[in-house]
């Protein structure tokens, strides 16, 4: 029992200290408890297989592709039309949208599905995501309080009352405890997440060295001013002719970006695009959209001699950044030519850059000026820097020759931010069933399958750009740490330990009257959550709160909720439960920021319930 209190105090030490990753110290900390025999092998790696991790995994990906897919974008837009320019108005909807859904979905669930939304929130916002990722943790923990179904403690006491003969709970006899736990966090959260949470972002640090965005690239170059876009209808006489038969470019002077076509089942909600770099045999088919770029009299003319027509216009977000060009599967970029590259002095129209690598040279930045038009007869120059587009794995490509020229930026990080926005209707459908399958409790789903159902559909539908970019979302350092924790609580209850404090804590309190055992009820199982799963620790306190308020002839009502809000609200440490760790690194927190702002609210719940639950639940 001493050497698994040591471990976890040295475990605890290290957290604080932060000066190494918290999922290494955690291993570090199971495996002694492997090498002292304290656990098994089993035991030990029992946490890798847990449910909780499982769908942590899983949660990562749906998150993941809500994100990619531009879901998060468009809902968090609508949310800013509530909050405004206001940071107050923001944090208190994205405090109640949390805690209301915490109270339908698990809170592992909840942050899942929000963390992607309040991310894209900050940035539209302006904000340091830092503030309001912590408080969406808290939230979710404080929201399962509002009904019996919220959080697995609550019914672990419901369990527990009606073993012992007593009136069970309804489904709403929990909601004036969880308003008055969110009212209290909101009181105290707001001041501290603005005072402590948020203060370093390194997002601005090397701001200038940052290679251009997409949208900058765009405007830089003012490729929306020329860019036209056309539809090949049904009675166009352009249907089945390649691009060179066209001969556009000497006919209208135009330059032809892309060619995309379209395919939609399903009400729109089936949704599949394919962009092609337009090659001298691409083959025009029906419904094609043409991408072309060159004076907008001219695609006019085009337009009209082929009987084209404009596409409807889509009121979409990232159409308006982008003036209408989409980045799907063809990108842009910007290359630097080297003093000593090869085609230095040579016509553009010479570089062979198309028949090479199937990339279009689509302007040119030289000391300042931008040259746009007649590409093809421009001499190229040392320092020049040239805007290629072409599909970005090609783009990607252009690394390989390092002697004639530098690639800005990294286009394959840029092509992992673009969003398919046209899967978004099928990743919020995907969404949708995942948390109808967890709510229903006569759909006989568990939750962990529910949320790997989902993940795999995300991955199968063409959410993801490849299944190596679902792997990305998962951030493995938050997995690692709750797997390797959860043991801890095997090795807690092995020794004795928890036992131990928890029949000695309250045993001790019981003399001093009922209020001071409440208290010692609340935060013994506070304490004991911080190491051991909010459901083990409730099951383990549960009968101990009944036993105790039976024996001083009390109600065991308000007992049994100081245990539930215990096993609920932890908030002192990113371990303590899987909505802590899931927003650690995205927040960017360190072990101290949990114990700075989650402790005092923690703390303050509790004195507050000490005199709250009486009147709710007389003794």
């Amino acid at each position: 029992m001493l050497f698994t209190l040591i471990v976890l105090a040295l475990s605890a030490v290290f957290f604080a200290v932060g000066k190494i990753r918290s999922d290494v110290v955690a291993l570090c900390a199971l495996i002694l408890l492997i090498v002292s025999g304290t656990l098994t092998p089993d035991e030990a790696l029992s946490g890798f297989s847990n449910s909780v991790v499982i769908m942590m995994v899983g949660l990562f990906v749906v998150g993941g592709a809500i994100f990619q897919t531009g879901l998060a974008k468009m809902i968090s837009g609508r949310i800013m039309k509530l909050a405004g320019n206001s940071e107050l108005r923001l944090f208190l909807l994205v405090m109640g949208v949390t805690a209301f859904i915490g109270a339908f979905v698990s809170n592992t669930g909840t942050v899942a599905l929000m963390l992607p939304i309040v991310v894209s929130l900050a940035a539209k916002a302006k904000v340091n995501a830092g503030r309001l990722l912590m408080p969406l943790a808290f939230a979710s923990s404080m929201g399962g309080m509002l009904t019996l179904i919220g959080t697995p403690p609550n019914l672990v006491i419901q369990d527990v009352l009606v073993d012992g003969g007593y009136e069970p709970l309804s489904f709403f006899s929990f909601t004036p405890v969880g308003l008055i736990c969110i009212a209290v966090g909101v009181i105290v959260l707001l001041p501290l997440s603005k005072w402590l949470l948020g203060k370093s972002d390194g997002d601005g640090k090397d701001e200038k060295n940052r290679a251009k965005s997409l949208e900058q690239l765009v405007n830089e170059y003012r490729l929306s001013d020329n860019l036209s876009r056309y539809v090949v209808g049904r009675g166009s006489s352009i249907k089945g002719k390649t691009i060179v038969e066209l001969d556009i470019h000497n006919r209208y002077g135009l330059t032809v970006l892309e060619v995309r076509r379209e395919t939609s089942r399903q009400k729109g909600i089936i949704k599949n695009v394919s962009q092609m770099l337009a090659g001298p045999r691409t083959v025009l088919q029906e419904d094609d959209i043409i991408y072309v770029i060159g004076a907008k009299e001219q695609a006019k003319l085009f337009a009209a001699d082929y009987s084209l027509t404009e596409p409807t216009p889509v009121s979409d977000d990232g159409e308006n950044e982008r003036g209408g060009l989409d980045f799907y599967d063809i990108g842009i970029a910007e290359i630097v030519l080297l003093p000593t590259s090869r085609l230095v002095n040579r016509l553009l129209k010479e570089s062979g850059f198309r028949a090479k690598y199937s990339i279009n040279i689509v302007g040119i930045r030289r000391k300042g000026e931008y040259i746009m038009d007649d590409l093809g007869d421009v001499r190229l120059h040392g320092g020049d820097v040239l805007l290629v587009q072409g599909t970005w794995a090609n783009i990607s490509r252009l690394s390989n020759e390092e002697e004639n020229w530098v690639v800005l930026g990294q286009p394959l990080e840029e092509a992992a931010k673009v969003t398919l926005d046209y899967k978004a209707p099928m990743a919020a459908c995907i969404m949708l069933l995942m948390v109808v399958m967890m709510v229903f409790d006569f759909i006989p789903v568990a939750p962990v399958t529910a949320v790997m159902i989902a993940a795999v559909l995300m991955v199968l539908t063409g959410c993801f750009r490849n299944v190596e970019a679902a792997y990305k979302t998962i951030n493995w350092e938050s997995v690692v740490l709750i797997a390797a924790m959860l043991p801890m609580s095997v090795a807690l209850e092995k020794t004795g330990a928890s036992t131990m404090i928890s029949h000695s804590l309250v045993s001790g309190l019981g003399a001093y009257g009922p209020f001071v055992l409440l208290a010692g009820i609340y935060f013994t199982t506070s304490l004991l959550t911080m190491f051991i799963s909010n459901t083990a620790t409730a099951v383990l306190m549960a009968p101990i709160a009944m036993s105790s308020a039976v024996e001083i002839g009390l109600s065991p009502y308000p007992f049994l909720f100081a245990v539930t809000l215990g096993a609920s609200m932890c908030f002192a440490s990113p371990f303590a439960t899987p909505p802590n760790a899931l927003v650690m690194q995205a927040g960017r927190y360190t072990f101290m920021d949990y114990v700075k702002v989650g402790l005092p609210l923690q703390v303050l719940i509790g004195v507050v319930m000490v005199f709250v639950l009486p009147l709710l639940f007389p003794f």
